[in-house]
């Protein structure tokens, strides 16, 4: 699930959508996911999900970022399953209740989770951090964080892979299928991640203040973000995202 946050370029309409549009369009799908507890609206979502995906051209990522949702979500629908004792049994410990949940927390997750990080992937941070300071007036220094932190996360899932692979030349064995076992291995490396991403924090406040970070205000952009039909159009389905959540 690598690089599932980089920007990926393109002409499409989700590309030229405003910024401050596309983060609302994801936060819509995230309220409507935990609005209603509608299987078949839910599978719906998640059909609107990919179709966004699909219409941005990024179907790798979008197909890659589900599949790596449904394996987190099978441990978590069996965790349901087993805690969960209300209901009638169905077989054995396993309730009906308990599916019904199990299932609703698991579209839930995976309706919530791949808006954002899809338009994260159609959207450039520098745009994003812009379009904040200029349309929300939100203070740059504020919006910079937001930005700075969504950045450093393939950066240090990168670094993470490679203190894997120096590790892995140095015989120790991080195939094994024992879960337990391969995080007491990945725990100790937590130590030199920590390490080496203070080393990057440190380098890029420097970088940030040697480019005059505390002179920047509203007027320091010179790109404009100004909303026009689709986004008029997005703003559309906002509402009706949000409205069939409540009334299904």
């Amino acid at each position: 699930m690598a690089g599932l946050l980089d920007y990926s370029a393109g002409s499409t309409v989700l590309h030229r959508l405003n910024p401050i549009a596309k983060i609302a369009l994801a936060l819509a799908v995230c309220i409507a996911a935990f609005l209603s507890d509608s299987f078949v609206y839910l599978l719906v979502l998640l059909a609107f999900n990919v179709c966004i995906g699909l219409v941005g051209g990024i179907r790798k990522k979008t197909f890659s970022l589900l599949f790596g949702l449904v394996k987190i979500c099978i441990f978590l629908f069996v965790l349901q399953v087993l805690f969960i004792r209300a209901g009638t049994p169905v077989f054995l410990f396993v309730t009906d209740e308990g599916l019904r949940i199990a299932t609703l927390v698991v579209l839930r997750l995976i309706d919530a989770t791949m808006p954002l990080a899809l338009m994260l992937a159609l959207t450039q941070m520098s745009d994003l951090s812009n379009a904040l300071v200029k349309v929300l007036h939100l203070p740059y220094k504020y919006a910079f964080t937001v930005t700075t932190a969504l950045k450093f996360i393939p950066v240090f899932t990168d670094e993470m892979s490679s203190i894997i692979e120096s590790q892995t030349a140095r015989g120790v064995d991080f195939d094994t299928k024992n879960p337990i076992r391969k995080l007491r291995l990945v725990l100790p490396l937590c130590a030199p991640l920590l390490i080496t991403s203070v080393g990057r924090t440190e380098q890029a406040a420097m970088a940030a203040e040697v480019r005059g970070f505390y002179l920047r205000d509203r007027s320091s952009g010179s790109k404009e973000y100004p909303f026009g039909m689709i986004d008029g159009g997005a703003l559309a389905v906002i509402v009706v995202l949000v409205v069939l959540a409540v009334l299904v």
